[in-house]
């Protein structure tokens, strides 16, 4: 048996992870880039996809602290090592205060450290002025430029993004905090601003007209997270520890980690991406699991999706343009700048003719918790009841290739949910009833890792749902005002099961009849 490793799970600390010996990809070369890149820089990533670690990295890098670097690709790089005054603030401390008042108070504590290190004056009362005298004074004391780190720049707005009497009394806040890095930009060495979204730059930083947004920047696409590349070599022994424990080979491993953990792309030439945390804590559980949603879906996207209607079934596959979701959090018109932002879609590819991005769920863990969170929002189900009562059965008829004794166990299972409230809101909330009914079932499907898109094109118009499983195409057709065999037929002349024929699967279309009074499936008809 090989040796474990320590991985750090939940440790942020470059200077920790270096000095007790915990796993570390090395990503110093790219920090050394950025670092030499602009001196004002925004970027935003994804949560747990290591922003923390990158800023703590940059702090020790500022600091010259050279011994913690030996034998990384830095050294290679840097041969200077001077030190600069660091001031690295984490404003997710800040989350969640209730007032422009609480969020005044609590970016004063969290620059108490920094006015015990340097000083403060009696005519400094609020954020930016007490950040204003800290850089002046760090600057005048060691005779060094200022180094200026903000990690989670936006945790103050994200849940207030649609109260907009309390959003704009903290933008004010934000916005005077944010001041002293323009008026001091002399005396500033380098200023780093990471986040999850991207708040406009008037609106937050209206000071700061030379921020550099290095988002979507393919120099900096594998700063955060873990590459195909690292995962084959540095990684490697993780890879192949895994596989021993859970009985299979190394080869097999890899392909499952990349079907649960892989898929985010950052700019349109970004190489596959895996998530960090979610990797990492595979390895160290030593089992594969859905860990990016151990603290559940956050509550400011389901609240973002709920405020914009989301069609929930269109995200499978989104033909867009940048400016679509490379857009000011606070600008959005509908919820899709949060969700790539968010890391819940991401570019799958681009058209360099067209320039259009094709945005999707990264993977298998994101589709996962992304449907247990959206569940009961959409439909009342609770996503452990359906997983309870219903998926196993379901999942097995199908391995089984007995799609009858499938539809009998969903018409069984959505017969005997109760009345959930706001049922018939929920109906009227969407277009037609055969929509609520492909919401219930998309998010059925994608939960159980099919793979499943709705209203899919074809030259013979629109199917209202294709579901791909390893071995079969299923194409079903919905009815509430119809028949079943209506259904089926409509799927045999508007031609939509012919695209999939060329698979080498079985092809199985399923004409589906509800019943918008019972709230379940009244009948079928099957066709292979």
């Amino acid at each position: 048996m090989m040796a474990e490793r320590r991985y750090p799970i939940g440790i942020q600390t470059f200077s920790e992870i270096i000095r007790e010996g915990y796993l570390y990809v090395d990503k110093t070369d790219l920090v050394w880039q950025l670092a030499h890149y602009a001196k004002f820089i925004f970027m935003s990533r994804p949560r747990r996809f290591g922003k923390s670690l990158l800023t703590s990295t940059l702090e020790s890098y500022f600091q010259g602290k050279k011994d913690l670097f030996e034998g990384l690709k830095i050294v290679e790089m840097e041969k200077d090592w001077e030190q600069y005054p660091v001031v690295r603030l984490d404003l997710s401390l800040a989350k969640g205060q209730g007032s422009a008042e609480d969020l005044k108070a609590t970016l004063m504590w969290l620059l108490r450290p920094f006015t015990e290190l340097y000083g403060k004056c009696e005519d400094e009362f609020s954020p930016g002025k007490v950040l204003n005298g800290i850089m002046q004074r760090a600057y005048e004391q060691t005779g060094k430029q200022v180094v200026v780190i903000v990690d989670e720049y936006d945790a103050p707005l994200l849940e207030v993004l649609h109260e907009e009497d309390t959003l704009a009394d903290k933008r004010m806040v934000m916005q005077e905090f944010y001041q002293p890095l323009k008026a001091n930009e002399r005396i500033v060495k380098f200023c780093f601003i990471t986040g999850i979204t991207k708040f406009s730059q008037l609106s937050i930083f209206s000071t700061i007209n030379n921020l550099t947004n290095v988002t979507m920047d393919s120099m900096f696409a594998n700063i955060c997270g873990i590459t195909e590349n690292e995962l084959a070599t540095v990684l490697k022994e993780d890879v192949e520890r895994l596989a021993q424990l859970n009985g299979t080979t190394a080869d097999v491993m890899h392909e499952q980690l990349k079907q649960k953990y892989d898929g985010y792309h950052f700019t349109k030439d970004s190489t596959d991406i895996y998530n960090p945390f979610s990797l990492l804590k595979a390895f160290q559980q030593r089992e594969l699991n859905n860990y990016w949603f151990e603290s559940g879906t956050p509550t400011f996207l389901i609240n973002q999706l709920r405020f914009f209607k989301t069609d929930i079934t269109s995200l499978d596959s989104l033909e867009v343009f940048s400016s679509d979701f490379d857009q000011p959090t606070e600008n959005m018109k509908d919820a899709l700048p949060l969700l790539y932002q968010s890391g819940y879609l991401t570019i799958k590819d681009y058209d360099r003719d067209s320039q259009l991005y094709t945005l999707a769920i990264p993977n298998q863990e994101v589709r996962v918790g992304y449907i247990d969170g959206l569940l009961p929002v959409y439909t009342g189900l609770a996503a452990r009841d359906v997983k309870a009562c219903f998926a196993l059965k379901f999942w097995r008829a199908l391995k089984q290739h007995d799609a009858n004794l499938a539809m009998k166990e969903m018409q069984a299972y959505l017969a005997s949910i109760p009345y959930v409230e706001g049922f018939k809101q929920k109906l009227h909330e969407v277009a037609t009833a055969e929509g609520f009914y492909e919401y219930t079932m998309y998010l059925i499907f994608s939960m159980l890792n099919f793979y499943v898109r709705t209203q899919v094109k074809c030259a013979g118009g629109r199917t209202d749902m294709v579901v791909w499983m390893p071995d079969a195409v299923y194409v079903f057709e919905l009815k509430v005002n119809g028949t079943a065999k209506e259904a089926l037929e409509q799927i045999d002349e508007k031609g939509y099961a012919i695209p999939y024929q060329t698979e080498n699967k079985r092809v199985v279309k399923v004409g589906v009849k509800f019943n918008a009074d019972t709230r379940t499936i009244e009948d079928w008809q099957i066709s292979e």
